[in-house]
């Protein structure tokens, strides 16, 4: 029987069945190539009593964290950007300063912390995965190499800001994760935590977001309830661009702040859209299917047309994509990527080749398929000369 990992009440409504697919974050080495490749359901769950969609647990975190993890944050100008913003404006909105304390869990390679650091604030970084652990300490930042929970929380020096940026959705034990942000903050301090949200994941049919690091997708009503058994209150909540929409959740220790209307308004679109409820997702599967049969109609018609498609961006939803639509490397020669870590590795289940970005002048492609679709703005600008297009939420072509 599988159980929810928040109320632990037996989950039975499944929203949808992407087949199984390989981690998404597994990039193969030419000597893998032809060794065997372990699959894992990717079935996506809806609880019915505290709203919270999930994936079962198939595979434990330090199994998909592993110490060569591929994904480097800084690699995304945007995503830098929007983290030199965020300490602007926390710094000044907070008052932080040298007698101030930060952490932020899930640092990576510093993409954030190195703008903290850099105003002589103190701060630390826990990420568990070694390699981007190596290039934060590399800006001179303080890391701790290891997952975070209750436990480790004790340990530490207690914070005034505590930061999580779009790691809550990779915790398997999600309460105990949120009891250590508790444990962690002051009693006059503050946390941040961003994560995609499921009101959008749904609006514009993001199946590719869903794959097995992300074990949970949350609503603002379903965080709230964790967030509540460990006596933290969201006081706030702003909307962002980020990641095809994302929330950023304001916590405080509970009874301490007055709760900013915009809690109200975000819980009351989620409530219009019964995103806690099966209602909510009845048309999602359909929408999907569309999406999968579109985007291999365009690959096969370009390929009839002697037309070069590569794709730009090996992220990891794109081997959700590129796996449940069954897209190898006949209908996608290759892949180009701006991070080392994953150039001259194939992508995992459909084993295309992923080659270093200067590829794309090399080979002249007609178009390019962006697999990360949310940092299409980005894209554009750095890509101006060339078609590309974007699958989700819907086919469409940038000329």
């Amino acid at each position: 029987m599988i159980k929810c990992r928040h109320c632990s009440e037996k989950l039975e409504y499944q929203i949808i069945d992407l087949g199984n697919q390989p981690p998404s974050n597994n990039y193969l080495a030419p000597t893998q190539l032809h060794k065997q490749e372990i699959t894992y359901p990717l079935v996506l769950f809806l609880c019915k009593k505290c709203g919270l969609v999930q994936l079962p647990e198939t595979l434990k975190p330090k199994e998909l964290f592993t110490a060569n993890y591929a994904y480097f944050s800084s690699t995304s100008d945007s995503w830098c950007k929007h983290a030199k913003e965020f300490v602007e404006q926390s710094v000044k909105e907070l008052s932080l300063n040298k007698n101030s304390y930060v952490v932020e869990i899930a640092s990576n390679d510093g993409y954030l912390l190195q703008y903290i650091h850099k105003k002589g604030i103190p701060c630390l970084g826990i990420e568990p995965t070694s390699a981007t652990a190596k290039e934060a300490k590399n800006k001179g930042i303080d890391t701790i190499e290891k997952f975070f929970g209750s436990n480790l929380a004790s340990s530490l020096k207690k914070a005034d800001l505590v930061i999580a940026n779009n790691v809550i959705a990779h915790v398997s034990d999600i309460n105990d994760f949120v009891k250590g942000i508790s444990i962690l903050l002051k009693k006059d301090g503050l946390a941040s935590i961003e994560f995609p949200h499921i009101f959008n994941l749904i609006k514009y049919n993001q199946f590719d977001t869903i794959y097995h690091e992300h074990y949970s997708y949350l609503s603002l009503e379903s965080f709230q309830k964790i967030a509540l058994k460990s006596n933290l209150e969201i006081v706030n909540v702003e909307q962002l661009e980020t990641h095809g929409g994302s929330l950023r959740v304001w916590l405080s220790h509970k009874n301490r702040l007055s709760i900013n209307k915009n809690v109200k308004n975000i819980l009351e679109l989620e409530k219009e859209h019964k995103i806690t409820k099966p209602e909510g997702y009845k048309s999602f599967t359909e929408n999907v299917v569309k999406i999968k049969h579109n985007l291999i109609k365009y690959l096969i018609k370009a390929k009839e047309d002697n037309k070069l498609v590569i794709g730009y961006g090996a992220a990891a939803k794109g081997n959700t994509l590129l796996n449940y639509s069954g897209i190898k490397a006949d209908l996608l020669n290759f892949i180009v990527d701006k991070a080392k870590s994953k150039q001259g590795m194939f992508m995992p289940g459909s084993h295309i080749p992923i080659y270093d970005i200067k590829a794309i002048k090399e080979h002249q492609p007609d178009t390019l398929l962006v697999l990360p679709w949310n940092l299409i703005k980005e894209i554009q600008t750095q890509q101006s000369n060339y078609k590309l297009v974007t699958a989700i939420p819907n086919l469409k072509i940038y000329e």
